[in-house]
């Protein structure tokens, strides 16, 4: 470690001397003062990793320290996060590229245990539970056996993975979500680590293989979602290059109002931070209503930075911080390192800090948001909940436009069954009659069919989790109850969760209306929503039915949450239990009654929502520090369905040939140590045009593997039963299935074919004339011809989750550039790093304005073997005509050139690694 501006000092704490490099002293030389939170922290990483250039040069730290904040960003610096923190579905493909890294640095002439994470690594299984169960006390462990079931070969992959790798940690299933345990116990906020003899202190930083990986930022630590490759290339020692960013200031003031919670905070947010645009930018939170916000609430807004479409939208460390760490049972030692340190660096906010300089502000008036909800289908939607019935109705009409084709019948509900206000609301739409188990029953547009307490927004937060026991407890002593339709699911963000719903005495009432404990992990948030009830099923198959959920997570894309659901909406968990017992979004709850009670009399919403003095006393009388201490003394751990899965030992890791869940990937076949170039592209095809917001979700599917899918033929072949496919989360240790489920997402609509849903596209082989098929089908006939793909999109591609399927999927497709109006950062990112080149239209252009319709060649040229910022793309048609137009490369650091020429980011570490002599 070099220090070339001299800011090495020292800091005695709990009776040690730690070493730390002083922003202060720094400060003397440059001001500094005026930076944000968050560029501090980007500051204090290259003064602690300076090496002469190689990678953190003083140029760098200057380049920081002179930051100018309305700079567009064009200046790249190196970051090295003090951690990796992994979730199962992101974290089992990163494990067995680490494991076939051994296999090939061993090939190449290297050592297996080069192979090894460099930083600590944690890892939390928390993607793999489904909903299968639902609405009974067992449902909890039948849920977890099914889970385990599924999931044996995975886990045991895991459990070799804990063996064989240093540095590496595995929280087992049944713990919690990772970015609540993460809040909860892995964050360490500051550092103290050994290194080369001398203790040190620095802020604690976080790369995490999930986009919500930022709620951490709620507690003052600096994180970010990553694609796992680049979690990968971290975890092996490597720096990643990124922009010196903007940093939007966000300033609140005032305090939440009575019946207002952190979800409809977070929604208001993220629906300003959205419209002003925060793509590829920073986001800090300042000013005095930080006093009035939990450190709970801070974290939920932290969560949905993704969602506004930020790297990060962090808070500062100050008391409130330290508050949380007391109550959640971090030591008082660590705790006044934290607080020493934080003042020491400057990083310490009170009241009295002064405000830094931003490149934008915005700013909220907490007392204005109101209940909201998000949707149908995007989170930065937002709804005023006295909007809803209309929002319901403006959606529905687009949705229901194909089902006048196949001559849908109007229905009429019989004078007997179902009560009177069911029948005014279900008047002259489509009804389907379901018979459930306490009799026949009616749906039709707008029935909700799942109502979900599920994902790390808000079940990280006792607010509104007591909230929802709440008005539960309310709710059930009017007699009301969950309409009969809807599946009911309570996922609980961590054990300590259940533990304060159980002391406050409301998981009875949450569970007399439905909403039992199903499990403790994404559950319906990340598509493991489960089956619905078969009558329910047949019952919107019958009439094509635009039903919908009412969910407490942070995503509610197309065909994520449930196939049979075309309507999603994001609320509070108060929230979600009000639309189970509606049973409708077709619904005004502000003015119309939610059922009847006892003796008949309406109830509305009103009425049993708790106010917010009786939630902060439950929240005062059931959450303390001995909940945390219990639920996280052995939390490595796990149950003793974890204990008894079996594991290979060894270095190198024995791949099983006939695993259908962990397969030995192609990316290092045949690799040497030459390094190539760059080359324009030649006779592509296009394998898709898609439009704006195409989604990772929509590129690489969560969920259900359908039967007569490629993924689902795949398996039948190899002898897996449907009921036994899993979901393509759990498959993604499996390249086979992975690939064929690259763009077969069932709500996907390729242009090609006028917009049809489905992963379909046109074929255009030596014939010329265009036969439709499955993307993956043509793309394996193209590769067999030797033709290179592309696809183009619109604005906001590979928005959502940090998928880095969704980058290599499209790679084994044989794709080699993706065009796009826009792309999301992370997902730009992936693509640079499975060696796929992403080219961005110039301004106001796209594919229409250019005339494609996906039956052209295509030409790219002009790459300069990765120097040019802008390529040359020729579209030839048909008839021989040739279309000509310029976009930009977006190869965006040299480092990123690099990691092109050597094939991906994972090559070019794996070459690093094995010509060096050392470990």
């Amino acid at each position: 470690m070099q220090d070339s501006f001299a800011t090495r000092d020292q800091l005695q704490v709990n009776g040690k001397t730690y070493h730390y490099f002083s922003l202060p002293k720094l400060g003397a030389q440059f001001d500094i003062a005026r930076l944000p939170y968050s560029m501090k922290i980007l500051l204090e990483n290259l003064l602690r990793h300076e090496d002469g250039g190689q990678t953190v040069g003083p140029e760098h730290i200057e380049a920081v320290a002179k930051w100018e904040p309305k700079k567009e960003p064009d200046t790249e610096i190196a970051f090295m996060p003090a951690r990796v923190v992994l979730q199962d579905f992101t974290g089992v493909p990163c494990v067995v590229d680490l494991a076939a890294m051994r296999d090939a640095v061993v090939k190449l002439g290297g050592r297996a245990d080069q192979i090894n994470p460099q930083i600590p690594s944690e890892l939390v299984i928390d993607h793999s539970v489904q909903v299968d169960v639902f609405g009974r006390p067992e449902a909890l462990d039948l849920n977890a056996q099914i889970e385990f079931e599924r999931n044996k070969e995975r886990y045991s992959f895991l459990r070799w993975g804990q063996k064989a790798f240093d540095n590496f940690k595995v929280v087992p299933p049944a713990t919690g979500i990772v970015h609540q345990v993460n809040l909860e116990h892995l964050a360490r906020v500051v550092v103290e680590r050994e290194v080369e003899g001398t203790l040190l202190a620095f802020p604690d930083t976080v790369y995490g293989t999930d986009s919500h990986t930022t709620m951490i930022n709620g507690i003052g630590v600096l994180g970010w979602g990553v694609g796992g490759i680049e979690a990968e290339a971290a975890m092996l020692g490597q720096p990643s290059s990124m922009l010196i960013p903007q940093v939007v200031g966000f300033k609140l003031t005032g305090k939440l109002p009575e019946g207002a919670t952190a979800t409809d905070l977070v929604l208001t947010v993220t629906e300003m931070l959205r419209k002003h645009g925060v793509v590829g930018k920073f986001v800090e939170f300042f000013g005095d209503g930080l006093q009035h916000l939990p450190l709970a609430d801070r974290a939920t807004i932290a969560n949905m930075a993704p969602e506004y479409g930020a790297t990060c939208g962090i808070f500062p460390v100050d008391s409130e911080a330290l508050n949380y760490m007391r109550l959640s049972g971090r030591t008082d030692e660590h705790i006044a390192l934290v607080e020493a340190y934080a003042k020491a660096q400057g990083l310490w906010h009170d009241v009295s800090s002064p405000h830094a300089t931003y490149s934008a502000t915005l700013e909220l008036d907490m007392g204005d948001v109101k209940p909201s909800l998000a949707g149908p289908k995007r989170p930065q939607d937002r709804v005023l909940l006295s909007d809803m019935k209309g929002n319901f109705n403006d959606n529905v009409g687009p949705l229901t436009a194909s089902r006048a084709a196949v001559g849908c019948a109007v229905n009429k509900l019989d004078s007997e069954g179902g009560d009177q206000l069911q029948a005014q609301r279900l008047a002259a739409k489509p009804i389907s009659k379901i018979e459930l188990d306490d009799g026949e029953h009616h749906l039709t547009d707008g029935s909700v069919v799942i109502a979900a307490i599920t994902s790390c927004t808000n079940t990280s937060n006792p607010a509104v989790m007591l909230g929802a026991g709440l008005l539960a407890r309310n709710a059930a002593a009017k007699g009301l109850k969950a309409a009969p339709w809807v599946k009911t699911s309570l996922g609980p963000g961590s054990l300590v969760v259940t533990d304060y719903l159980k002391k406050a005495g409301v998981l009875d009432d949450l569970e007399k209306l439905g909403f039992f404990v199903v499990g403790y992990g994404c559950t319906t948030c990340i598509g493991n929503s489960g089956p619905l009830p078969q009558a329910v099923s047949k019952g919107i198959a019958e009439n094509d039915l635009v039903v919908a959920s009412v969910l407490s997570g942070n995503r509610n894309f197309e065909g994520r949450v449930h196939a049979e659901v075309k309507m999603n909406y994001l609320a509070s968990p108060p929230l979600v239990v009000a639309y189970a017992i509606a049973g409708t979004v077709d619904i005004d709850l502000t003015k119309e009654p939610l059922g009847q009670d006892q003796d008949g009399n309406d109830v509305f919403l009103r009425d049993i929502w708790p106010s917010n003095k009786e939630i902060g006393d439950a929240i005062a009388a059931t959450v303390g520090p001995e909940l945390f201490k219990q639920n996280y003394a052995d939390v490595f751990k796990g149950d003793k369905r974890w204990a008894q899965v079996q594991s290979p030992d060894g270095q190198i890791y024995a791949w099983d040939d006939a695993s259908t869940y962990i397969k030995n990937p192609p990316y290092f076949g045949g690799m040497t140590m030459d390094v190539g170039g760059i080359e324009d592209i030649d006779g592509a095809r296009i394998i898709g045009i898609f439009g704006d917001s195409i989604t990772t979700d929509h590129i690489s599917p969560a969920g259900k593997i359908e039967k007569d899918s490629p993924a689902g033929r795949y398996l039948l072949e190899c002898g897996v039963q449907p009921a036994d496919f899993n979901s393509y989360g759990s498959r993604r240790g499996n390249h086979e299935v992975m690939v064929r489920g690259t763009f077969a997402n069932i709500r996907i609509k390729n242009l090609m074919l006028g917009g049809e849903e489905g992963g379909y596209t046109l074929y255009f082989g030596k014939s010329g004339a265009g036969e439709k098929m499955a993307i993956y089908d043509a793309a394996m006939k193209y590769k067999a011809d030797g033709v290179p793909l592309v696809v183009f999109a619109g604005k906001e591609y590979g928005t959502g989750s940090s998928r880095d399927w969704a980058a290599k999927g499209t790679n084994l497709l044989g794709v080699k550039a993706v065009i796009a109006e826009s792309f999301e950062r992370i997902h730009r990112s992936n693509l640079v790093g499975m060696g796929v080149l992403p080219l961005q239209f110039m301004d106001g252009e796209n594919a229409q304005a250019h005339g494609l319709d996906g039956s052209e060649t295509i030409a790219i040229s002009g790459l300069n073997d990765g120097a040019s910022k802008t390529a040359t793309i020729t579209a030839t048609r048909t008839d021989g005509t040739k279309t000509s137009f310029e976009v930009k490369v977006l190869l965006l650091t040299p480092k990123e050139v690099e990691y092109f020429k050597n094939g991906g980011l994972l090559q070019y570490v794996l070459r690093q690694l094995a010509g060096s002599k050392t470990a």
